[in-house]
């Protein structure tokens, strides 16, 4: 037997990988499920093979977690490997130093675009998946997208279009991609920067792309130790940039800013005045140190940095950058002094001004009144983890906050998780659907009302 202490901390607990796929149908249900919520919610996360440990959480395979809800039953679950050439066997990194874009874990986000699902990790193509979550293949937009993609695309709410970039070890290193709401990429855009940064989030408004450059950077050498290949350079900067989503357009206007590390945008906006206005969850440099060791990341030179006396890294929390180009100046600060990470809004306002934020930290889900700049939370105490918060709105719901918050919760005991499901306007415990098994701590997902077709 295992000595699980033993073990990785990205191995052991609520993020120990299943070693089985399992399929389970009318499951229990505590509670009412809202009736208006038909569709599947999908969650990605990684799940190494039984045996397999490639030295970092986010190298894991990536394995999607579905629930099936109509008519105030759940009615099924499903947990499958996404069939990459990853999965298979082949390198991303290939012997004559290619890179193969279909072998990539495909373990961090799932979202639907022109009735395709598509699961996705930055490193590679996206992987179109089934809606009962079988593989159909990695998706180049019929032979268009010739970089990675993004694990994080922004949807315009008003016109359908999907925003997205990709990024390289090469030049470009980084490239902006626009595609229809039809599903046909049309935009593609070289973006100048220094080198291969690890930009993993990005944000749009009405009318603006906004990248982060920041100071996390491709280095080989930590690869060869077992870990990532980046590593925190404090010289190489950290700025935020401004790109016109008019068609064509590549000039980008850059903001230097305080050095940090982003994974996860919550909004941006524009506002009265015309400034761009950006939310997200922000590590400062001890806080990343400390995440990134305890994720696999290669300690940098004197061991693990940025441990608050409870020994948990300090940070990311919630902040705001609001940059003015009539000045050319930057203002930025916290939004709250609690641990806060993978924000979510309701995406009907994204690039839009919104009031709302839902984050997640080790004791609950947090709903962010940015107006009031009042904080409350629901609590998921003891061994129970809840996951990323993903906003459905209600059928019959009135203002921003009129739905609700579905996550993913995990334990640290083993036991099998549950699908949590909260009023998102007050945090009121709706339902809770009890799975058939234990699920691991993962990343992204998305709700999936049930549409008219599928592909």
């Amino acid at each position: 037997m295992t000595d699980e202490t033993a073990l990785p901390p990205y191995l052991r607990g609520r993020f120990a990988p299943v070693p089985d796929e399992h399929g389970t149908a009318d499951l229990t249900v505590r509670g009412s499920l809202p009736p208006d919520l038909d569709g599947r919610y999908l969650r990605n996360c990684p799940n190494p093979l039984p045996g397999q440990d490639k030295g970092h959480w986010f190298t894991g395979a990536g394995m999607l977690h579905g629930i099936r809800l109509r008519h105030g039953r759940a009615e099924w679950y499903h947990n499958r490997w996404i069939r990459t050439r990853e999965l298979a066997g082949h390198p991303l990194v290939r012997a004559d130093f290619s890179v193969d874009l279909a072998a990539t874990p495909a373990n961090t986000h799932v979202i639907r675009h022109a009735d395709k699902v598509l699961a996705l990790c930055e490193v590679g193509l996206p992987y179109w998946v089934s809606p009962s979550l079988e593989t159909v293949g990695p998706y180049d937009f019929e032979g268009r997208l010739t970089t990675a993609m993004t694990a994080h695309p922004k949807e315009d709410p008003v016109t359908g279009e999907l925003h997205l970039f990709g990024t390289g070890f090469a030049p470009p290193y980084l490239t902006y991609h626009r595609v229809t709401a039809e599903g046909l990429l049309l935009d593609s855009r070289p973006i100048e920067v220094p080198g291969p940064t690890m930009m993993h989030d990005f944000a749009i408004t009405e009318h603006h792309i906004v990248f982060m450059d920041l100071p996390v950077v491709f280095d080989p050498a930590p690869a060869g130790r077992g870990g990532m290949p980046y590593r925190w350079d404090e010289e190489y900067g950290a700025r935020l940039g401004v790109m016109s989503r008019t068609p064509g357009s590549a000039e980008v206007r850059w903001y230097d800013v305080e050095p940090c590390y982003v994974f996860h945008v919550g909004n941006a906006h524009e506002d009265a005045n015309g400034r761009i206005v950006l939310d997200a969850a922000r590590y400062d440099r001890a806080g990343f140190r400390g995440m990134w060791s305890d994720i696999g990341g290669y300690a940098e030179a004197g061991g693990p940095a940025g441990h608050t006396r409870s020994g948990r890294p300090q940070g990311p929390v919630l902040y705001r950058w609001t940059l003015d180009p009539t000045t050319g100046r930057v203002t930025e600060s916290a939004l709250d002094d609690r641990a806060a990470e993978f924000p979510t809004h309701n995406e009907t306002l994204t690039g839009r001004p919104n009031r709302y934020l839902y984050t997640v930290s080790g004791d609950g889900i947090a709903k962010h009144d940015l107006a009031r700049r009042t904080t409350d939370v629901h609590e998921t105490p003891g061994s129970r983890y809840a996951g990323e918060a993903v906003f459905v709105p209600a059928a019959d719901g009135t203002g921003e906050d009129g739905g609700w918050l579905l996550s993913l919760v995990s334990n640290d005991d083993g036991q099998a998780g549950e699908l949590l499901v909260l009023d998102a306007a007050d945090l009121h415990v709706q339902a809770v659907v009890e799975l058939p098994h234990p699920v691991p701590a993962g990343f992204h997902g998305s709700w999936l009302p049930e549409p008219a077709h599928w592909h």
